[in-house]
């Protein structure tokens, strides 16, 4: 499973291992494209702000940590723990597009599982996607990004109901 940026991870991991996968699962993530980097699918008002912020805290290196709060989690106590936790992202891992043999979930029996409430803009283009392939599972849960905090049980009660 991949959350958020992690999509590209496993993704990888599909592409060139699939026969040790028995289900791949993207929650909320990132779905890569071939030949398009993250920043590709991203709205391009986000894309400017992370390049500018990086530029300011660390003369391009890494984008500096978001506030917490801006994955949907209703409770000051989830955005604090959720807060401590946070580094600064890589900034060329944003840039770069990942080298794939074959289309994402390379036939691995893969589900989509995505955070509705509220929506996170930039994981749009990945769930029209998954949405779109009819051999995928698409699945919703009413809760923010970090589905894993906000909603814990629900999202658990989830994934051990896949097939």
């Amino acid at each position: 499973m991949g959350h958020s940026f992690g999509g590209g991870t496993v993704a990888g991991v599909a592409d060139r291992m699939p026969e040790r996968l028995q289900r791949l699962v993207f929650l909320d993530a990132g779905i890569p494209e071939p030949g398009k980097s993250p920043f590709d699918r991203i709205p391009l008002e986000v894309r400017e702000a992370r390049i500018k912020a990086s530029q300011e805290s660390s003369g391009g290196l890494s984008i500096p940590v978001p506030p917490a709060s801006s994955f949907g989690l209703a409770s000051q106590a989830d955005v604090d723990w959720v807060q401590r936790r946070m580094t600064p992202h890589p900034l060329n891992t944003y840039r770069t597009a990942p080298t794939m043999k074959n289309p994402p979930g390379n036939g691995v029996p893969t589900t989509f599982i995505r955070c509705t409430e509220p929506l996170y803009a930039n994981i749009d283009s990945s769930a029209a996607y998954a949405k779109s392939r009819a051999d995928w599972q698409y699945l919703e849960i009413r809760t923010g990004h970090d589905a894993m905090v906000s909603a814990p049980q629900e999202l658990a009660e989830m994934l051990e109901g896949l097939t």
